[in-house]
């Protein structure tokens, strides 16, 4: 079941960056549907009638920066699930290739809020003297993602582990 499952979960990381990397076109090439995701997606009270096109771009690189730490995990993530799908359980890449998912991880966490600070201040900088905003949030999401880096981070420590103790092993058959 392992291997199957490993198999899968090495796919859905692929799938996932592909996909991403689309959007992520998508959106530079039609900004005014990626400003229109935005206001769906961000709970900010923003005068969107006056948000201007290089708005929507400056908003657009401020997404795709916080983004590539999350990106990247995934690429991480996909390695060491491909190993495992092979049988390739205890070895030291699979423990750094948990290790880098798990900082990248944590780093994308904590860059959501500057996310969320940054595109309060881009989007209110058309709004009248007084009514320009910068809006910090953290919340149970970033608390989780970080929960789950240190979960991540612990794994690869075990992974290390086990690839000493499986060498040890096989120096005594």
């Amino acid at each position: 079941m392992t291997r199957p499952l490993s198999r899968l979960i090495s796919w859905g990381c692929s799938l996932a960056i592909a996909l991403q990397v689309l959007a992520g076109l998508y959106g530079l090439l039609n900004i005014e549907a990626f400003v229109a995701l935005a206001r769906e997606q961000l709970t900010l009270p923003i005068q969107w009638q006056t948000v201007a096109p290089w708005q929507g771009y400056l908003l657009f690189a401020a997404t795709v920066a916080c983004a590539l730490p999350g990106l990247a995990a995934l690429y991480f993530l996909r390695r060491p699930f491909s190993n495992f799908a092979r049988g390739e359980l205890f070895n030291a890449a699979n423990s750094r290739a948990l290790r880098r998912f798990a900082a990248l991880l944590l780093l994308h966490a904590l860059l959501r809020p500057v996310h969320t600070a940054i595109a309060s201040v881009v989007l209110s900088l058309n709004h009248p003297a007084g009514e320009k905003m910068l809006s910090l949030t953290f919340g149970s999401d970033e608390l989780s993602a970080v929960g789950l880096a240190l979960v991540f981070w612990v794994l690869s420590n075990l992974l290390l582990e086990g690839s000493r103790l499986h060498a040890e092993n096989r120096q005594f058959v």
